[in-house]
């Protein structure tokens, strides 16, 4: 059998705890800031928890990262 693959894009973007969480980058700070306000751009800053209906994407991803629990 063939050895499954890290999805790379994938293991760059996600974090896991070691409680079993998944975090990401908020999105929407990447560019086109300037009409933004900086409370806006405050509240995007950081990290938050992935939503758990793409968590079993995230896993096919990750297989050799531990088991995501909720």
């Amino acid at each position: 059998m063939p050895k499954m693959k890290t999805h790379r894009s994938a293991a760059k973007r996600y974090k896991i705890t070691a409680t079993g969480k998944v975090l990401r980058q908020k999105a929407g700070k990447g560019h086109l800031l300037a009409h933004k306000s900086p409370a806006r751009k405050g509240r995007l800053t950081g990290t938050t928890e992935v939503f758990e209906g793409n968590l079993a994407m995230i896993a096919k991803e990750l297989p050799y990262k531990k088991k995501f629990t909720r």
